[in-house]
C-alpha cells in the first residue's frame, strides 16, 4: 500500500509479505523504490527522488501485551544501495494506524476515534495514534490543514511516549548522550561549534543558523544547490554523530547511517515567506527551524526532528531553549520552510537528569493506492 503520512510518502508492507532474511528483504525493497539510481530520480521504482518520498514501512500484528502493532521504518538512499534502519519517521508514523486498520490487523469502533498502541521497533518506543473512524473505516477527509501538504484531511494525533533514548553502560546515551545540554563540536577546518546533541524521537544535532552562515529563513532553493554548504552541514552532522557515540568514525555517519542523526539549524522568530508564497509573521511562531534530511534541506519539518526540537525547547540551557521566544516550555510553534507546526513536549527533572514523558503532535494521513509492485525477474 502506498500512503501519505504527514509530509512524507512511503510504501507499506505487511511483514509476512516480505522475505524473512534481512539481506534479501533489503534487496527487494531497494528495487521496489528504484534505488540505487545514479540519476537521482528513482524513475524505475516507487520512490519519488526525494528524502520525503523514498521510504518503506513494515507493519506486523504485535505479540507484545502493551502494543497492537509493531512497525519498522527504512529510509532508502536514492543514489546508493543503502537502507538506514537506525531511526523512526515521525511523518509516516501517522499512517501506520490507518494502514493497520485497512489491513485488518486491529479492531476499531463503528464510529469515533480509535486509539492504537504502536511499537516503534527501530528505537524501541511506544506511540499512541488516535485515528478517526466513520462507519467502521478510517475517515480520511477533514478540515485539518498541515503546512507542506496541499489538501486538508482528517487529523491524526500522535503521542510519542517517553521518546528520550535510554542510558547505556557507563551512563552513555540517554536524552543528552554526552551528559550535557550544550556542547562544543570539533569539526576539522572550523572553530569549535556550539551545539545541543539530543536524542528524543531521533538523535539530532542542533546548531545556530549563523554557524552555517544562514539566517534561519531559508527555503530549499536557497540551500540545496550550494554544494559547499551541504558538505559543511554533513561534516557537522558526522562529527556530531561521533560525539553522540552513534558511530566509531565520523565518515561512518555518511556511509552507513544517512538518516540519523538529523541536523537542524535554528534562529529567533522572524517574519519570512514560506515556499507557497505565504507570509509567516514572526508573531505566529516561537522559533525558526530548518532540518536536513538524507543530505538536502527538508521541504517542511521531519516529524521526529520536531519531537527533538520541542523536547529541547522545554529544557533550560539548550541552544533551542535559549533561541526560542521567551524560553518556551511545553507547546512550541516552529516556523519551517512550508509554514508552521505546533508541537508540545512534557519534561521533568529526575535528580540530575531530564526526562521527556511525552510529545504530542497532529498530522494527517491518506491511502493513495494499493495493489502489487513488480520486481524484474532474475
Amino acid at each position: 500500500m502506498y500512503l501519505r503520512g504527514g509530509t512524507s510518502k512511503g510504501v507499506f508492507f505487511l511483514d509476512t509479505d516480505l522475505p524473512a532474511a534481512c539481506d534479501e528483504r533489503d534487496r527487494w525493497l531497494l528495487r521496489v523504490l528504484g534505488s540505487p539510481d545514479r540519476y537521482g530520480k528513482q524513475i524505475d521504482g516507487m520512490g519519488g527522488g526525494t528524502s520525503s518520498t523514498s521510504k518503506v514501512v513494515i507493519v506486523a500484528r504485535s505479540t507484545r501485551p502493551d502494543a497492537d502493532v509493531d512497525f519498522l521504518f527504512g529510509a532508502v538512499s536514492i543514489d546508493r544501495a543503502v537502507i538506514d534502519w537506525s531511526g523512526n519517521c515521525g511523518n509516516l508514523s501517522a499512517a501506520v494506524g490507518p494502514f493497520a486498520i485497512h489491513r485488518g490487523l486491529v479492531r476499531v469502533p463503528e464510529s469515533g476515534p480509535a486509539v492504537l498502541r504502536i511499537w516503534q521497533a527501530n528505537i524501541g518506543k511506544h506511540i499512541l495514534a488516535t485515528v478517526p473512524i466513520e462507519a467502521g473505516v478510517v475517515r480520511e477527509d477533514g478540515d485539518f490543514v498541515l503546512d507542506g501538504v496541499a489538501f486538508p484531511a482528517a487529523e491524526v494525533q500522535l503521542e510519542f511516549i517517553d521518546p528520550g533514548a535510554e542510558e547505556g553502560p557507563g551512563g552513555r546515551g540517554g536524552l543528552f548522550p554526552t551528559g550535557r545540554v550544550l556542547d562544543r563540536l570539533d569539526v576539522p577546518g572550523s572553530a569549535p561549534i556550539e551545539a545541543t546533541l539530543i536524542d528524543s524521537g531521533i538523535p539530532m544535532i542542533v546548531v545556530d543558523a549563523s554557524v552555517l552562515g544562514l539566517s534561519g529563513t531559508e527555503l530549499q532553493a536557497d540551500v540545496n544547490a550550494n554544494r559547499d554548504l551541504l558538505a559543511r552541514a554533513e561534516a557537522l552532522r558526522a562529527h556530531g554523530a561521533l560525539a553522540m557515540g552513534l558511530v566509531e568514525r565520523a565518515e561512518h555517519a555518511t556511509s552507513r547511517r544517512p538518516h540519523s542523526p538529523k541536523i537542524a539549524f535554528v534562529a529567533p522568530p522572524t517574519s519570512y515567506v514560506a515556499s507557497d508564497g505565504r507570509r509567516i509573521d514572526r508573531e505566529q511562531i516561537d522559533l525558526l527551524a530548518r532540518a536536513f534530511s538524507m543530505g538536502p534541506l527538508h521541504h517542511a519539518m521531519p516529524g521526529t526532528a520536531a519531537v527533538a526540537l520541542a523536547t529541547a525547547a522545554a529544557i533550560p540551557g539548550t541552544l533551542v531553549h535559549r533561541v526560542a521566544r521567551g524560553g518556551v516550555a511545553g507547546r512550541i510553534r516552529l516556523g519551517h520552510p512550508s509554514g508552521t507546526l505546533a508541537i508540545g513536549a512534557q519534561v521533568r527533572r529526575d535528580g540530575e537528569r531530564w526526562v521527556v514523558t511525552r510529545v504530542v503532535v497532529s498530522r494527517s494521513a491518506r491511502r493513495l493506492m494499493e495493489g502489487w509492485v513488480f520486481l524484474p525477474q532474475g
